[in-house]
């Protein structure tokens, strides 16, 4: 196998406890954003997010009009259906970055994670998070973490800007991005589908499953990748 050089993580189920995400981060954003967009609608970037909710939805435009509780219903609906959809993701994590500022919010990093992303980083391996969730919000994440601020040791993230998690072309664009070869690369996830797309644009993968197996999930036994239940195991 190639000397890895370069590892990516996911972030929910696998540096990050899938609970946090989703009895803490989502109902922040939920309860915050009314108000959020009432107050920021006509900033330009929070308005070419509303733009593209509106065309996702097939909603009209509102031409300058009073649209925004339509807009507003369509994006708390996306996070109740958790929806990975990008302009929604650019809000949520603008209300996240309000929520860690006050201090309402406090990174939930797994102890086995922050350690070894602290000691890949002092190896010189290059660290880069790619999830769902927006660069903005990994990047918050990890520097209003439990353990610290973590966003130094990672040299970028990406998100669905790039491309789906679950399609081979996101990892061989992620690759080119990094500027490294696939197998020079070591992607971690707790999703055995998005492993699969990894390994097939020739990435190096393991799958961490830590507490048990999510809804229709591939059992861990049967995994096709290396299976850790936690960071410390994984040999980089």
């Amino acid at each position: 196998m190639a000397e890895i050089r370069a590892i990516v993580t996911d972030v929910e189920g696998t540096t990050t406890t899938v609970r946090f995400v989703v009895d803490t981060l989502f109902p922040y954003a939920r309860a915050h954003l009314p108000e959020f967009l009432r107050r920021h609608a006509g900033e330009p970037a929070v308005a070419a997010c509303l733009d593209e909710t509106r065309r996702l939805a097939g909603l009209p435009d509102d031409g300058g009009g009073n649209g925004l509780d339509d807009v507003t219903a369509v994006l708390v609906g996306w996070i109740d259906e958790d929806r990975k959809a990008t302009p929604l993701k650019t809000l949520q994590g603008r209300i996240w970055a309000d929520g860690y500022a006050s201090g309402a919010l406090v990174g939930d990093v797994y102890d086995d994670a922050a350690v070894r992303l602290r000691e890949w980083h002092a190896r010189g391996l290059r660290l880069y998070g790619y999830s769902s969730g927006s660069t903005e919000a990994q990047r918050l994440l990890f520097g209003h973490s439990r353990q610290g601020d973590l966003s130094a040791l990672f040299d970028g993230y990406f998100d669905t800007r790039l491309g789906g998690k679950l399609e081979s072309a996101s990892y061989a664009a992620l690759a080119e991005r990094i500027g490294l070869p696939g197998p020079a690369i070591l992607f971690l996830s707790d999703n055995e589908r998005e492993l699969d797309a990894a390994r097939d644009a020739g990435l190096q993968t393991a799958r961490l499953a830590r507490d048990g197996e999510p809804e229709g999930a591939v059992p861990a036994a049967e995994s096709r990748h290396p299976v850790h239940r936690s960071f410390a195991t994984i040999d980089a």
